[in-house]
């Protein structure tokens, strides 16, 4: 296949293999990797990927960049090492790269949740842009949150899904909230936004209400409501890092005299 896979890495030994075993169809992988200490380097050249490391890390964005400026083959498809790719969408994107009728293509992904597939909660459908020609998009260049920017032509929807196994547990979760939370706030806060505890609370009972009730997260049971309350965390912690980071000179070195 004139396929190239690129996919970034930090610690995804209990990843990597699912991962490439997945896209066993493509022409070639790229893993491009932050330092990882758990063998993810090792265990992607055993099964054939090409690795390169970075002594540093720019983004998300950036560090995608990076990998597709290392794809040789005209088509490239995007993955993040916990995602899969099944039978009937590698057909489906062997199919589209052979015809290509378009520039780029949307897949629709399916997340799961503590061992559950979640369809609602805003989480399905989530159609991401993660197929396109080769010198036709590139990353943009947030530090989180990063997407795939066409420069030219249109896309397309295939609609065999992308299997995303992000939350095998509710760990993983709080360690992205977290990385997540701080890196939106420092890129907002050098951007020169600025924003307050009103703002942060409410955006927390925004993304509660709107993830529960207007998309349906309730019908998700149990788990749909755990979903969307860490969604109120989330949209909570964000904005208060950067209310922290607006305010952190106004608090004292010492506290208090009583």
């Amino acid at each position: 296949m004139p396929l190239s896979v690129i996919i970034i890495t930090f610690n995804e030994a209990s990843n990597i293999a699912a991962c490439l075993q997945s896209v066993a169809f493509a022409d070639e992988v790229i893993v491009m990797d932050c330092g990882s200490t758990d063998g993810t380097p090792d265990l992607a050249r055993k099964l054939g990927a090409a690795v390169h490391v970075s002594s540093d890390w720019p983004g998300f964005g950036p560090q995608k960049n990076r990998a597709l400026e290392l794809a040789q083959h005209p088509w490239v498809l995007s993955l993040d090492a916990d995602e899969r790719v099944p039978p009937e969408l590698a057909r489906q994107i062997q199919q589209v790269v052979l015809a290509g009728t378009a520039s780029a293509y949307e897949v629709p992904r399916m997340t799961q949740f503590c061992g559950r597939w979640i369809r609602h909660c805003g989480w399905t459908p989530d159609h991401v842009l993660r197929l396109f020609k080769r010198g036709w998009a590139s990353f943009s260049a947030d530090l989180v949150h990063e997407r795939v920017v066409l420069s030219q032509g249109e896309s397309g929807r295939l609609t065999a899904p992308l299997l995303h196994y992000s939350y095998p547990t509710p760990a993983p979760y709080w360690r992205k909230l977290e990385q997540y939370s701080q890196a939106w706030a420092q890129q907002r806060f050098a951007n020169g936004q600025k924003t307050s505890m009103l703002r942060a609370g409410s955006a927390a009972v925004v993304a509660f209400l709107r993830s529960y009730f207007f998309q349906l997260g309730f019908l998700d049971g149990a788990m749909g409501f755990a979903v969307c309350t860490m969604q109120s965390q989330a949209a909570f912690g964000k904005y208060f890092a950067l209310y922290c980071l607006n305010h952190e000179n106004d608090i004292p070195s010492f506290p208090p005299s009583v």
